[in-house]
């Protein structure tokens, strides 16, 4: 069943931060879970390893509401050095798609529309807007008091991809992101590498050179904060084998995945989400891309096993109910998050836990 989503597709990015959130998060209902917290998720003690990657939370308004709703594991939409802007509006659109969303299926463009039907799956645009370090240093420092007993606010931060820049430069921007992040007392960070690289040359997680000097440059700085890292969709083994050795040296937990990049178009086959020609891809997520998310936690559980590794791992994608979470720890995963399933279901965290009684 699909309630009205805490973030409104309708109106702007803005008046989402604005004036929201919506929907359930307003109504100042407190879910209370009884006992003590039995689960640990990187030193700190939470009732459920689950809770909102790096997207739909956009302020503390948001985060306090997640954490009232149950979410244990909220994080704080990724944030910049420096500010930047949102991609114009509309931001979300439904799309039409029966099955999995597979990367040669994903080379064809999809349908959008506004239905926001179940089986639920949606495209986002909002190329990672950011307000000025003042301002969500501030914002951040509510959001982390917002968490009760069991539950963390964790942050998520990039760096920027700017015009003529160098590959050293852009590793300081990292780092630098990095350090206004730790300022704000925050105990968990996550680096999002499941953004653009310097020269439009895929995310930055694919590019494993720059992977490892970001981590290592962002753990300079951090010290011993726990550092997750964000990132998309491996096709191939051995790439991914040297990306989680990377992350196994640098970080202490690995978020998959973020989405899967798709064009996407109206009923007439013109570009669904206006402005640049680079947004006739966007990424999608929710229900069809479920299992290339149960898919890359398996096979990051089992280089885990097999390199004895010890990094954490957070299952991310198509999660919508229960049986949705258990098919994640079953494959592996020590944590599991939901955005889309989240934002039209703010009750799923407290589904989760009662089925788990």
């Amino acid at each position: 069943m699909l309630h009205q989503p805490y973030y409104n597709p309708k109106v702007s990015y803005e008046e989402n931060f604005d004036k929201g959130p919506y929907g359930a998060f307003t109504d100042k209902k407190v879910y209370k879970d009884k006992g003590e917290p039995k689960y640990e998720f990187l030193g700190h003690k939470v009732y459920l390893p689950f809770g909102i990657p790096a997207g739909p939370v956009l302020n503390s308004k948001f985060v306090k509401s997640a954490f009232e709703k149950g979410f244990d594991l909220v994080l704080y939409k990724t944030v910049r050095s420096d500010s930047f802007p949102c991609h114009p509006f509309p931001n979300i659109v439904h799309v039409n798609l029966k099955g999995n969303l597979t990367l040669k299926r994903a080379q064809k463009p999809l349908i959008s529309d506004l239905k926001y039907t179940e089986p639920l799956s949606i495209t986002n645009s909002f190329g990672v807007p950011s307000k000025s370090p003042k301002d969500w240093q501030k914002d951040v420092k509510k959001a982390i008091s917002y968490a009760k007993k069991g539950q963390v606010t964790i942050l998520s931060f990039m760096g920027t991809v700017k015009k003529d820049q160098t590959e050293s430069e852009f590793v300081e921007d990292f780092s630098k992101s990095a350090k206004l992040a730790l300022n704000t007392g925050a105990k968990i960070l996550e680096v999002n590498l499941s953004c653009p690289n310097i020269g439009n040359e895929g995310l930055v997680c694919y590019n494993l050179k720059i992977t490892e000097k970001a981590l290592k440059a962002i753990r300079k700085v951090i010290g011993k904060t726990p550092l997750i890292v964000k990132t998309g969709y491996f096709e191939k083994e051995e790439e991914l084998k040297k990306f989680a050795g990377i992350v196994n040296k640098y970080a202490d937990a690995v978020s998959a995945i973020n989405t899967i990049a798709a064009p996407v178009v109206d009923k007439k086959g013109n570009q669904a989400l206006p402005g640049s020609p680079i947004r006739l891809k966007s990424g999608i997520c929710g229900t069809v891309i479920r299992w290339a998310g149960l898919d890359m936690v398996k096979r990051l559980a089992d280089l885990r096993k097999k390199m004895r590794f010890n990094y954490k791992i957070i299952g991310v994608g198509g999660v919508m109910n229960q049986n949705d979470y258990k098919k994640y720890i079953n494959a592996g995963a020590d944590a599991v998050m939901s955005a889309t399933g989240s934002m039209w279901n703010p009750y799923l965290a407290q589904e989760i836990k009662k089925h788990l009684k």
